[in-house]
């Protein structure tokens, strides 16, 4: 099996990685500091390894994906100091002389679950991590969807009573968007407590399932996943699933009529299977598709 290498490239740390798939999997991790730094400390664990075929590069964002873009494979707008129009893919690709294929962290982890995780063997699916942001990546007829950008899901509008909820939302842009409103931060702002701490009765978790079943049931709507897949540190919450699924079965109140649906919103909206690792694995299918178009 050919060899790659994949970098989960987070805001706080990054994971980097060398295999095949799950069952080969070698992995380290050091934190986000300087781009130079970091991307060094990266080059570094790929130099030791045994030769590599291509590195796949999962990254947060925003990025440019538009290979016809002079800066196609960049780092751009991010408010994460000293990374703004980063050359990222760039870097990695001279140091190493390998292809190097780049996309979003929640995208990656969307092929992941695609092909080893909960959603392999369906055409269509949505992976969302809900945590310190909000993210979504989504799988249409087996690839991945992109568009001008690519998706920025947890930036969705969402309907707000700020009689019920007069937490104005936490997002610098946008305010009360999905993220604003249902991201760790948000949780923490308007409660008082990170969301691990706040017990299961707590009424945080109704509220959180309504705006997450909000926006799922939009999604449900326009893309029509097979199975949804939450993941993110606020899911790390077993009540949570259930309170989601029964806020989702009330907004779409019958109308969408398939087996998914019908069969148990149990089996529709789940967890992630590869956990903490569907990012960096995610890199290592993107490392394959490089591979493959430079073979």
């Amino acid at each position: 099996m050919p060899l790659f290498g994949g970098i989960e490239a987070g805001g706080t740390k990054f994971v980097c990685a060398v295999g095949s798939g799950p069952g080969d999997l070698e992995t380290t991790q050091f934190p986000t500091t300087s781009p130079e730094a970091t991307v060094r400390s990266a080059i570094d664990f790929f130099q030791t390894r045994a030769p590599l075929q291509a590195i796949g590069l999962a990254s947060f964002g925003p990025v440019d994906l538009d290979r016809a873009s002079p800066t196609y494979g960049y780092i751009t707008s991010t408010p994460k100091s000293g990374w703004q129009n980063f050359d990222i893919t760039g870097a990695i690709r001279r140091a190493l002389n390998l292809p190097v294929e780049m996309d979003t962290d929640v995208n990656a982890a969307a092929l992941a679950e695609d092909r080893w995780g909960a959603a392999q063997g369906l055409s269509d699916s949505l992976y969302l991590t809900v945590g310190t942001g909000i993210g979504g990546g989504a799988i249409s007829n087996g690839r991945v969807v992109h568009g001008m950008l690519h998706p920025e899901m947890g930036h969705i509008r969402i309907p707000h009573d700020l009689t019920s909820d007069p937490f104005k939302g936490s997002c610098p842009f946008h305010g009360d968007c999905l993220e604003g409103l249902a991201a760790g931060p948000a949780m923490e702002a308007r409660w008082g407590a990170k969301a691990q701490q706040l017990p299961p009765d707590h009424e945080a978790w109704a509220l959180e399932a309504h705006y997450l079943a909000l926006a799922l049931a939009t999604w449900v709507c326009t893309l029509s996943p097979k199975r949804i897949l939450l993941g993110g540190g606020v899911m790390q919450q077993p009540h949570l699933f259930a309170l989601i699924r029964r806020e989702l079965a009330k907004l779409l109140n019958g109308y969408v009529r398939t087996p998914e649906i019908l069969d148990g919103l149990d089996r529709y909206v789940v967890p992630p299977l590869l956990g903490t690792r569907a990012g960096v694995l995610g890199a290592l299918v993107l490392a394959e598709q490089a591979y493959s178009q430079n073979s």
